[in-house]
């Protein structure tokens, strides 16, 4: 089991109890087999990191996808691993920054369904800052481009590009990006001058 109950107690000890948030969002039967194929030893979260360096927040965009979808870098826990372990570890492969994590900003148990199938998964997002190395993805097997971006061009075109690619997945980051601007908006991180999804969007959680 990748994530336990001692390890969540254990980061939010540290990094404080998150917004814990529950929706249901369908994708397609394409989409469902490729989260199944990320399951290994039954795996069923991913951590989500929002990186910023000053104002601007670290970007990843996987090869299958055309500028401008970007999103937070992500990845999985190793069996063992402690989360500040997984995050560091997957902050330097994926754009090469040393990361301090900040916050546990939000937990979010989704269901993926689709035509009667369906699946669980858990995102846990943390807010961290660059404390060293250089904006350059180390995997570059799974990462082609990283970039600094504000949040206003994540809630922008850049958010535009996901909701308009058709694919669920992406919506979903989306959705969970609206969700992350939310808390960190009412922690004063960010202006709340930021526009997200409006309310009764399907992207909206």
């Amino acid at each position: 089991m990748y994530v336990d109950t001692r390890q969540i107690d254990e980061i939010e000890a540290k990094l404080g109890k998150p917004q814990v948030q529950h929706l249901e969002f369908e994708i397609g039967e394409l989409e469902v087999a490729f989260v199944r194929a990320t399951q290994k030893h039954g795996r069923a979260h991913d951590i989500t990191l929002f990186i910023f360096n000053d104002d601007h927040l670290a970007l990843i965009r996987k090869p299958m996808f055309q500028r401008p979808i970007y999103r937070a870098p992500s990845g999985g826990l190793n069996p063992g691993e402690s989360f500040e372990e997984g995050a560091k570890r997957e902050a330097l492969e994926e754009t090469g920054l040393e990361v301090e994590l900040e916050k546990y900003l939000l937990r979010v148990h989704v269901r993926f369904t689709s035509e009667g199938d369906h699946l669980d998964w858990t995102s846990h997002v943390f807010q961290a800052r660059k404390v060293g190395g250089r904006l350059e993805a180390h995997d570059t097997a799974e990462i082609a481009e990283t970039i600094y971006a504000t949040i206003e061009d994540l809630q922008g075109p850049i958010r535009q590009a996901l909701l308009e690619s058709g694919r669920r997945l992406l919506a979903y980051r989306a959705a969970l990006t609206d969700a992350v601007v939310d808390v960190l908006q009412t922690q004063g991180r960010v202006s709340s001058q930021v526009i997200g999804a409006p309310h009764g969007s399907e992207a909206t959680p």
